[in-house]
């Protein structure tokens, strides 16, 4: 699937790269929660968040706006599982004809991390997963580790 970066975004990778040292394969601006969003290059997340997260609060302070990091994988369900973490992903089921699938999370405590304050995490994964993939969130539903899907 085609991503066009816009000036900002590619400024704002930049900015990423030289303060982390890490590659940014993306960035997307979520004006509505006030956040740039990165993905991250397989491998790099470590260099990104840096020693007890200080890449992420000298990269806040420079661009004035939040900033949440997820790590590219090739694999789906494993993608969906970085965009989601801490919550434990064990699968998914789908997608559907409508091309949405069912987010399968270990536990019930995962549903409340799966959906994050205000809903951010899941509009998160919603924005990434449209992005990469062309798919849609269908619901996030409490499962075992049998369930892991497509």
């Amino acid at each position: 699937m085609d991503r066009t970066i816009g000036f900002k975004e590619r400024r704002y990778i930049e900015e990423l790269r030289i303060l982390t040292r890490a590659t940014a394969l993306d960035c997307m601006i979520d004006e509505r929660f006030e956040r740039v969003i990165y993905v991250i290059k397989q491998g790099d997340m470590g260099l990104a968040i840096g020693k007890k997260g200080d890449n992420i609060r000298r990269l806040q302070s420079v661009l004035g706006k939040k900033v949440e990091m997820v790590e590219f994988s090739e694999d789906l369900v494993q993608f969906i599982s970085n965009m989601f973490k801490p919550a434990e992903v064990t699968g998914i089921e789908g997608p559907d004809p409508e091309r949405s699938v069912k987010i399968v999370v270990r536990q019930k405590n995962d549903l409340g991390i799966a959906i994050g304050k205000g809903g951010t995490t899941i509009e998160k994964a919603r924005l990434l997963l449209r992005r990469y993939h062309n798919l849609e969130i269908g619901d996030v539903i409490v499962g075992g580790g049998q369930n892991a899907g497509t």
